[in-house]
């Protein structure tokens, strides 16, 4: 029974559910709209490529995520006002798999195909991920919280044209 326990908390880490880490990255500022008349962005201008809102999987999850690219060319993912639990081996993906409401969409994105931009930062705040310049980002149309240990999204997000 003690093995029982040990492996068991090893292996679930309930204690997370208490802590809570909180990042405040900088987001870069970015429109939506070119706002010249030729249809370009400003010189210096951050261009938000696609968003979407967070939704609640195995976990209550909320927030708001955004691909922007900067200046230089690099893209990124921004999380802004992130609010979930804190669990075991979370990480952060873009992935093609569908995202539903519910139950249903606990392991839409166990099968699909995904990038994962690392694990996350904290359960709360404002975070940003680097975007490797290899993706095509047409091929991955949500985000993902995914908790790899387990094989569960505690939530995702639909990215779409703002």
């Amino acid at each position: 029974l003690v093995i029982a326990l040990a492996v068991g908390a090893f292996l679930f880490q309930p204690w997370l559910i208490f802590v809570d880490n909180e990042v405040d990255d900088e987001i870069p500022v970015a429109v939506t709209a070119p706002p010249n008349a030729s249809g370009t962005p400003q010189p210096g201008a951050s261009v938000i490529l696609s968003t979407g809102t967070l939704i609640s999987h195995e976990h209550d999850t909320s927030g708001k995520v955004s691909v922007i690219k900067k200046p230089d060319g690099t893209r990124v993912l921004a999380i802004e006002n992130l609010d979930t639990t804190t669990g075991p081996d979370v990480h952060v993906w873009l992935s093609d798999g569908e995202v539903k409401e519910g139950v249903g969409g606990w392991r839409t994105a166990a099968d699909a195909n995904n990038v994962d931009l690392g694990p996350i930062k904290g359960n709360k705040g404002n975070q940003v991920y680097t975007i490797p310049a290899t993706v095509d980002l047409a091929d991955y149309s949500a985000v993902f919280l995914w908790c790899v240990r387990f094989s569960v999204s505690f939530g995702a997000a639909t990215l779409a044209a703002p």
